[in-house]
């Protein structure tokens, strides 16, 4: 097994460089990142994992509204897998800085994997348990709770320090090029094979999660500083009000998904009320795809053609940048501008997470990257569910068109607060990052 963080690992770099005939390769790029055998193994397997988790979530969405014909349902369905990420994360990151790692992703993935061949059998009859199904949907999101700070806390240690900005643009990239490709092969899974089939190949891809985190080898988990009790899953707020970079971080993910990112649990809405595309169409099809790729470029832009700019200044500029892009998307009334339009939304949106997830990722210490994480994931993806179920009758009472404008307001008045610059200090991650 490859040894994550090696101390020749720089020249291990250079050396495959060399040997590629590739030249030298910029620190902090994607390319660099890639250069780590451990980190390519648990990349990839990430990706197909996750391929195989959005060709369950668009299917599930699909079984909820088909079941019922009410979008109540599918919120409660939605509301279920998402839920957990709100308050469970903080309970997955004190077990992230406590316990083995690598033990941790594998049981949880593996259990994933179990509860996906239940979701199929629930499925499996003509008329499904509506609450058995809402009760498995829970659980898979109890899973996804507890894996997210795990997956997310590994990462770092997987490079050099020095690697870390391409590495979390690199795992951007491989979230919205999934979030593309899965919900393509799951409809055509669904249509050809039906539902069951959709939510078995997605147990079968948590084996490519589980082979590859199996194959790593971490550090022990490092002390804690000694908490008990209700402070050990609260000394994550401590960490963030202790360091202005955290918490002004923490603050901005938290309100822009609460405020600015209600368009994508409504993209159906605009699609149809704004831009007369009918939801179920392949026309809706190309503009939900749009936005993945859109995503996936402004990640892949970060750790590339942007890598040499600080991070800091990056997310303040996205934050501008997108703040105009929806302002103008909810304006369209015509579906011809809107696909382009969506793309420079999801390039701006995933420009600043993916550079604010790395403003974060290179301030925390290896003690307190599980805990600070699970907040990370608390408010990216705890709050989008909780500010659409406030959306929705916001939108009813005026208009999508107004809710989106507020969000592109918000986002732009964050741009003036996150101020992502502090002191130079002796932060304990710089200090783990020389000793490195």
């Amino acid at each position: 097994m490859d040894s994550p963080r090696s101390t020749d690992g720089g020249v291990a770099v250079a050396s495959d460089a060399m040997v590629d005939g590739d030249g030298e390769i910029a620190p902090g790029s994607a390319r660099a990142a890639l250069r780590y055998p451990v980190f390519r193994r648990l990349f990839y397997g990430a990706f197909l994992s996750n391929i195989g988790t959005w060709m369950q979530n668009v299917v599930l969405g699909a079984i909820a509204y088909d079941l019922t014909g009410s979008s109540t349902f599918v919120g409660i369905v939605v509301f279920a897998q998402l839920g957990p990420l709100l308050l469970l994360s903080v309970v997955g990151g004190v077990l992230v800085d406590t316990v083995d790692r690598r033990r941790l992703i594998g049981i949880v993935a593996a259990t994933q994997l179990v509860l996906s061949f239940v979701l199929a059998a629930v499925v499996a009859p003509e008329e499904p348990n509506r609450v058995l199904l809402v009760g498995v949907v829970f659980a898979i999101g109890v899973g996804q709770a507890l894996f997210a700070p795990a997956y997310a806390a590994t990462l770092p240690q997987l490079v050099g320090p020095d690697d870390l900005p391409g590495a979390i643009s690199l795992n951007s990239v491989q979230m919205n090029a999934s979030r593309v490709i899965g919900p393509v092969i799951g409809a055509f899974l669904d249509s050809l094979l039906g539902a069951p089939s959709v939510f078995v190949a997605n147990g079968i891809s948590y084996l490519f999660i589980i082979g590859a985190v199996m194959t790593l080898k971490l550090p022990p988990p490092v002390a804690t500083g000694g908490e008990r009790g209700l402070r050990r899953f609260t000394s994550g707020f401590a960490i963030a009000r202790r360091d202005q970079v955290i918490r002004r971080s923490l603050v901005t993910i938290v309100t822009f998904s609460l405020v600015s990112l209600t368009f994508i649990g409504q993209f159906p809405v605009v699609a149809d009320r704004n831009l007369g595309i009918d939801e179920r169409s392949s026309s809706y099809g190309a503009l939900y795809a749009c936005l993945g790729i859109g995503g996936v470029t402004g990640a892949l832009a970060v750790g590339t053609v942007l890598h040499r700019f600080p991070r800091a200044r990056v997310a303040r500029v996205s934050l501008v940048a997108f703040a105009v892009a929806l302002a103008v998307y909810s304006l369209l009334r015509s579906p011809g501008p809107a696909y382009p339009g969506v793309l420079v939304v999801g390039f701006t949106y995933f420009c600043m997470i993916t550079s604010l997830s790395t403003v974060i990722q290179q301030r925390v210490s290896n003690a307190e990257r599980g805990r600070v994480t699970a907040l990370w994931i608390m408010g990216f993806g705890g709050m989008v569910p909780l500010g659409n179920l406030v959306a929705g009758p916001l939108i009813e009472a005026t208009s999508v068109t107004t809710v989106l404008l507020v969000g592109a307001a918000w986002a732009l008045g964050l741009a003036g607060y996150a101020r992502l610059h502090a002191p130079e200090v002796a932060h304990p991650a710089r200090l783990e990052a020389k000793a490195a």
